[in-house]
């Protein structure tokens, strides 16, 4: 018979919106909890890196008696200084890689003698604002103190 309904195959307007709406919904709950997880292993990222270049410091001194300057930086850890004061047994390279920005694609500050470690270095990173100060994710990330119970939430 010709007069049949036709049955035809798909989807329907009020379907699509209900299935959209369904999608929306899951991700107003579940979008906040994932950014919230980036945002936390950044911080926590930066502040390992921190420690692992307190480490890489720390040798140095050992062998040289005194960290790099603020002149020579980071990157007195990778290659021999060349500025005064040169080295007095620099047995490096004192880190395996090159010297990586931080999570938010910023180097990372040192400064030596330090302000806050009048006998070492500061060592740190601006955070996601790259201004100094701040909360959240626009917190410094420092050597001098690690993260809080709060942060690493």
């Amino acid at each position: 018979m010709k007069n049949k309904l036709r049955q035809e195959k798909g989807f329907t307007l009020i379907e699509l919106m209900v299935v959209i709406m369904i999608i929306s919904i899951i991700a107003a709950f579940v979008f906040p909890t994932v950014f919230k997880k980036i945002s936390r292993s950044k911080r926590i990222g930066a502040q390992a890196q921190i420690e692992i270049y307190g480490v890489a410091l720390d040798s140095y001194r050992l062998d040289n008696g005194r960290y790099p300057t603020t002149e020579q930086g980071l990157q007195a850890l990778r290659t021999e200084p060349t500025t005064p004061p040169l080295p007095k047994n620099w047995d490096g390279p004192y880190l395996k890689k090159e010297i990586p920005l931080d999570p938010w694609g910023n180097p990372y500050i040192y400064i030596c003698p330090g302000e806050h470690n009048f006998d070492g270095y500061d060592l740190l990173s601006y955070g996601a604002d790259e201004e100094e100060g701040g909360e959240g994710d626009d917190q410094d990330i420092v050597s001098w103190k690690g993260l809080t119970v709060e942060e690493k939430q």
